[in-house]
């Protein structure tokens, strides 16, 4: 018996490939599961409900259960109070506000950008470290160490406690991509038990900057006297928290996907090692081509929301699949194409509204750098394994591993 299609595109069966079940997807220009989940695939529609103030992220808002388990960022159990990704306003705007003071312009301009020389040295230190040039787990050996690495130097952790940093990560990582015959109990055991050591840690540490302040994000988030309202303690270590998960796990996919659309696209990467000022226009069209969040599951109405024939009643779930969205005919050209010439290119990847991704600065600049890097750098680099295996999280799409191998490092 065939699957319905919600069921189809979950299905981690179709996971390398998911792009002609959202074709018939965009068919439908609403689709209604009959449980009350309505899903949307076309372009312009994505765009309309991520600018509509009828559209909340707040999944308490919602009368409808989750029959499908999916999640985002941080689970409804966790033990820290919701980001601010998953807030509507007056809140949202707020904690976003704040530590925006924190992150970029106009108060920190320059943040993310003089970051660059450190961020060059964790992908040298990374390629370096690479013994075994026949056979190279990408994310294990680089996509996967080189953003939580970036996140702790941007947050200001001290050196000596990085692995713990990294220890978290994974364990929290591995929350959002259970693994199928997993105890669900014990994950979730595991994971709180990150999240208690996560925010003991950090709660210590800003207590630390705010006696001692540095020149970094944390010790900016700890004492912003510029703000009417700063952060409290708690505010701060979830906007630290949310800082390391949800910009460390999306730049894995887009540095991972990027790479395995690169040796897909030999003549690109070829290019790219000569020129490595294609590489913005490579890594925009990477996040429209292969976007490192697939689509959005925890949208809600707020009100009944007209859209063509069918009214999305209050209190239904709303799913918006980016990854449709980026590859629809009548937004894009030739859409099942990687061209990094193409103009025009306002892609989804980064989603789009108030709640537009939060770290796009530095995934771009970590992405560009890696696969700068990767293309000078490996000699003769090749696929071992097309498809590779993918994780299981349907929303965080990626390789789990990318086994390549190169004929030598370049200096």
């Amino acid at each position: 018996m065939t699957q319905p299609l919600i069921r189809q595109i979950l299905d981690y069966g179709n996971r390398a490939n998911p792009y002609p079940l959202y074709a018939k997807l965009r068919e439908t220009p609403v689709l209604h599961d009959g449980h009350g989940t309505y899903v949307i695939g076309a372009y312009w529609e994505i765009l309309s409900l991520l600018h509509d103030p009828r559209v909340s992220s707040d999944r308490r808002k919602r009368t409808v259960k989750d029959i499908y388990g999916l999640t985002e960022e941080g689970s409804e159990d966790s033990t820290l109070p919701t980001p601010f990704l998953r807030l509507d306003p007056p809140e949202h705007d707020r904690l976003r506000t704040i530590t925006n003071r924190s992150f970029g312009p106009p108060h920190s301009p320059r943040r993310v950008l003089e970051m660059r020389s450190e961020l060059e040295l964790i992908v040298s230190g990374l390629i370096d470290g690479i013994e075994d040039t026949g056979r190279i787990d990408l994310v294990e050996q680089f996509s996967y160490p080189f953003p939580v690495t970036a996140i702790c130097r941007l947050l200001g952790v001290p050196r000596g406690d990085e692995t713990r940093f990294h220890t978290w990560a994974d364990t929290l990582a591995a929350s959002l991509d259970p693994m199928p015959g997993e105890d669900p109990a014990e994950r979730n055991r595991r994971t709180r038990e990150a999240q208690l050591q996560l925010g003991g840690y950090l709660a210590e540490l800003i207590e630390e900057r705010r006696s001692r302040p540095g020149d970094d994000m944390l010790s900016e988030l700890a004492n912003d006297s510029g703000a009417d309202d700063p952060l409290s303690t708690i505010e701060a270590i979830t906007t630290a928290a949310l800082l390391l998960i949800a910009g460390h796990e999306t730049t894995v996919n887009l540095i991972t996907n990027g790479m395995l659309t690169l040796l897909r696209n030999p003549q690109i990467l070829r290019r790219l090692a000569d020129d490595p000022g294609l590489v913005p226009r490579i890594v925009e069209e990477l996040l429209r081509y292969e976007p490192p969040v697939q689509l959005l599951p925890n949208r809600t109405a707020v009100a009944d929301i007209d859209m063509g024939d069918v009214t999305i009643p209050r209190g239904s779930a709303l799913w918006l699949v980016l990854g449709s969205g980026n590859r629809d005919p009548r937004r894009f050209a030739d859409p099942d194409r990687f061209d990094p010439e193409r103009g025009d290119n306002q892609h989804l990847g980064f989603g789009s509204g108030i709640h537009i991704c939060f770290g796009a600065p530095l995934a771009r600049q970590e992405t560009q750098l890696a696969l700068s890097h990767l293309a000078r750098r490996l000699h003769n680099p090749r696929l071992l394994e097309d498809p590779p295996p993918y994780r299981h999280n349907a929303v965080l799409r990626g390789p789990r591993h990318l086994p390549i191998a190169c004929d030598d490092i370049r200096p």
